[in-house]
């Protein structure tokens, strides 16, 4: 049987999962991490917070709701901190790191020291979710039939992987290879996801910026002049899609996976690469089995829609092409005009009509509003803003559907 478009989830209007946080939350969770109040005081503000931010999303027509990542400090949350084999340093050996990773980089550029991270030590197990008790409060706040579109963030299989340098993302007497490394990292993916299915978990989509990189000239030629590397970049990347189709080898039918893909998001809404998904573009449209690709395309950083040709018949892309950096509010009619545009790149692909090929796309944010939990530079007011007028692009496109 041939493969077939996945729909509902995802939808015409999406976002990208993290939402700004209200003045009050940011002051709790600093307040319990100065030990100035108990755990039980946070969790009562962030199940506050997160049953209004549901609230708020439902109310300006968005049906993959998140909890905004509320719970978290960054975008990926917990996952590789709770894993049995991997241990969080506070104060790393700045060597360790590629000096070319784009968000290394970034942060060496600027005179800083890349802060606390997360270091294979030993074999890697899973030993209980950190994601699903946020799955299962958002739930409690949503009808039960509702429950299905719910949509959680994961962490980028590869992330402690890239940003370290070639021997030291792990200890060689623990792991003999990447392959090996990569197959216990299979494992724990696919323990996880089985536990959220089991919770009730139909949606999920992994954020993955490292992908991105590999159409960055700047990485690439860093790659290329180091030394230690014993693959190229693209043998790596080659590596990366495996992994995922490994992890995602045993999920059902009925469970939507996606995977975000941009340039990097943090404070003050600084990026970490430029370049456009040319270079990338059939291995990761064709290869990786996911559902739906969620891209940024605001700016010309990521490049023109020409690499959408290699999109299949049969999986989806949400157009990020409305920014979540900055609050200057995009010209509707020319962001509905960005869609076609891409749309006929996926039919000219596919030999398909536009009509058709917009049955394979949505839209949204290009990232999220807060991948880290100070947010970005734009106020409560701008991102209630941004997400209507990705809802009302949504609605001229495609009237009547979610």
């Amino acid at each position: 049987m041939a493969p077939q478009l996945h729909h509902n989830p995802p939808f015409r209007a999406e976002h990208l999962g993290s939402l700004l946080r209200t003045d009050e939350l940011l002051k709790t969770k600093l307040a319990f991490e100065q030990g100035q109040i108990p755990k039980a005081d946070l969790t009562a503000v962030e199940n506050k917070d997160i049953k209004e931010v549901a609230e708020t999303q439902k109310r300006l027509g968005y049906a993959a709701i998140s909890d905004g990542e509320y719970r978290r400090h960054m975008f990926w949350g917990s996952f590789f901190p709770g894993l049995h084999g991997f241990e969080e340093v506070k104060d790393i050996d700045v060597d360790v790191f590629r000096p070319y990773a784009p968000d290394v980089a970034a942060f060496l550029e600027a005179g800083h020291k890349p802060g606390e991270s997360v270091i294979c030590t030993g074999k890697i197990k899973h030993v209980g979710s950190t994601y699903v008790d946020e799955f299962k409060y958002l739930a409690s706040v949503v009808p039960p039939e509702e429950v299905k579109n719910l949509k959680i963030t994961l962490a980028s299989p590869s992330w402690y992987h890239l940003r370290y340098k070639e021997g030291k993302a792990y200890p060689k007497d623990v792991y003999a290879s990447d392959d090996e490394y990569f197959g216990d990292i299979a494992k724990v993916y696919q323990d996880e996801l089985q536990i959220l299915y089991d919770a009730g978990c139909r949606n999920v989509q992994f954020d993955d910026p490292n992908l991105a990189y590999f159409c960055s000239e700047k990485m690439l030629t860093g790659w290329k002049e180091d030394p230690l590397n014993v693959i190229s970049a693209d043998k790596t990347f080659e590596k990366y899609i495996k992994l995922y189709n490994d992890l995602l080898s045993k999920r059902p039918t009925d469970f939507h996976v996606g995977v975000h893909i941009c340039r990097g998001n943090f404070v003050g809404s600084r990026h970490f690469s430029e370049g456009g998904y040319d270079r990338i573009a059939t291995k990761l449209f064709k290869e990786l089995n996911v559902d739906t690709f969620y891209l940024e395309y605001d700016t010309p950083r990521a490049g023109g829609f020409e690499p959408l040709r290699e999109l299949p018949p049969h999986k989806y892309v949400v157009l990020g092409v409305v920014t979540s950096k900055f609050p200057h509010l995009e010209d509707k009619g020319e962001m509905k005009q960005r869609v076609y545009d891409a749309a006929k790149f996926i039919a000219e692909g596919n030999n398909i009509s536009v009509e058709e090929a917009l049955k394979q796309v949505g839209v949204s944010p290009q990232c999220g509003f807060a991948s880290h939990r100070e947010g970005n530079a734009i106020d409560r007011n701008g991102m209630i803003a941004k997400l209507k007028l990705v809802r009302e692009i949504a609605n001229d496109i495609w009237p009547g559907e979610p």
